[in-house]
């Protein structure tokens, strides 16, 4: 089976590549941009081109670039679309270059497929949609029972106010959220990617074309890139933490992620290529843990025996949400998805692997600071 992966030499990308390496019946093409701030612009040495140099047939180039993409359709049978820039914080303030990547690519691709209906051999796309088109999630209100809370007003999280019911303003208890759940996107990222489900939801069954949209959670693991400061906080506080650095945690500490690993992630991605059962069908692929960002911190800074101080400060980002749970009931009825690695030996694994890699100055507080000029991210000036 030929399989395109758009982004593939990305963070989840390389890992599909290298897990369809392993496995018989596979013929891989990569085509990837090499974005600068995942890859560094010496692209060809970074860690994840390396760890699929050779077991693919490696393009560079761009998703909206339509005669190449055109091209490379021609002889493939699935394409897993995963070419998507993915800084939440980031899409607030570059709102035309998300709009053009994410969703102009998307129906660049579309577009090309739909061109060559008639001779091209492309039979299913995946997509790697995104948690975040849930926004803050499903909840559950002592008084108003079910609830999906609205973007968190920034008035009350000035207060210390993070975790409320949109109907009567009594705290509220994080449930898991299920794919039926409302979609309540909190940042221009969330948007683009509802797009985009939207985009194949609607055209896919036009073109008779079949599909699977996989929501991914909090995607962490060995290769997770470390020159980014607009995404993963697992690089984030690694980075500053190797140098001893202080680590400001945001809100109150008790905000909380499902964590996934990487592995994990390509397993299921890969498992619905062949599954016709998972044809036209939104899955979420988690871990179904919710854990606290204070409780990450503590952690690494275990694994990494750093002097960092740690700091609860109740500063904040716009577009961020409270916490995270996914139901993955559905993916493990389908798929059989069922993850393997516990965040512990995930994160024994990461920790290693990026303590070899040496400290970087990601430019995480330049990224604060364009946030801020922005009015997104907010320093609680109030005192602790």
């Amino acid at each position: 089976m030929k399989v395109l992966i758009t982004g593939g030499a990305g963070f989840v990308g390389s890992e599909i590549v290298n897990q369809l390496y392993s496995r018989e019946g596979y013929e891989v093409t990569v085509l990837d941009s090499m974005n600068p701030q995942i890859h560094s612009e010496d692209w060809e040495n970074s860690y994840l081109y390396k760890s699929i140099h050779g077991k693919c047939t490696f393009i560079k180039g761009d998703v909206r670039d339509f005669d190449l993409v055109k091209e490379l359709i021609m002889d493939n049978n699935v394409i897993i679309h995963l070419a998507s820039e993915t800084g939440t914080g980031q899409s607030m303030y570059q709102v035309n270059h998300y709009n053009a990547v994410n969703i102009m690519g998307t129906s660049n691709l579309v577009q090309a497929i739909l061109s060559t209906r008639n001779t091209n051999k492309v039979r299913k796309i995946i997509l790697s949609s995104s948690r975040s088109v849930y926004g803050e999630g499903k909840y559950v209100c002592p008084a108003c029972g079910v609830v999906y809370p609205n973007n968190r007003e920034k008035t009350r999280m000035m207060n210390g106010d993070f975790n409320y019911c949109p109907k009567c303003n009594e705290q509220v208890k994080l449930i898991s959220t299920t794919e039926d759940s409302e979609i309540h996107p909190s940042s221009l990222y969330a948007y683009t990617k509802y797009a985009q489900e939207l985009m194949l939801k609607t055209m896919c069954p036009s073109i008779n074309l079949d599909y699977t949209i996989f929501r991914f959670q909090n995607v962490y693991g060995v290769g997770q890139s470390l020159n980014n400061p607009y995404t993963g906080i697992l690089s984030i506080f690694s980075t500053l933490m190797l140098e001893n650095k202080p680590v400001n945690i945001f809100e109150d500490g008790l905000e909380s992620r499902d964590f996934i690993n990487v592995k994990d992630v390509a397993e299921g991605v890969i498992a619905s290529i062949s599954n016709t059962d998972s044809n036209g069908e939104i899955m979420n692929l988690g871990s179904g843990i919710n854990t606290s960002v204070i409780d990450i911190a503590e952690s690494l800074k275990r694994f990494y025996d750093s002097k960092s101080e740690i700091s609860i400060t109740g500063d904040f980002r716009m577009g961020d949400i409270a916490h995270n749970k996914a139901d993955i009931s559905k993916a493990n009825r389908i798929l059989g998805f069922s993850p393997k690695i516990t965040l512990e030996e995930g994160l024994e694994a990461f920790c290693t692997w990026v303590a070899a890699q040496g400290g970087k100055n990601i430019g995480y507080e330049k990224s604060l600071s364009e946030m801020e000029e922005s009015g997104l991210f907010v320093r609680n000036t109030k005192e602790q």
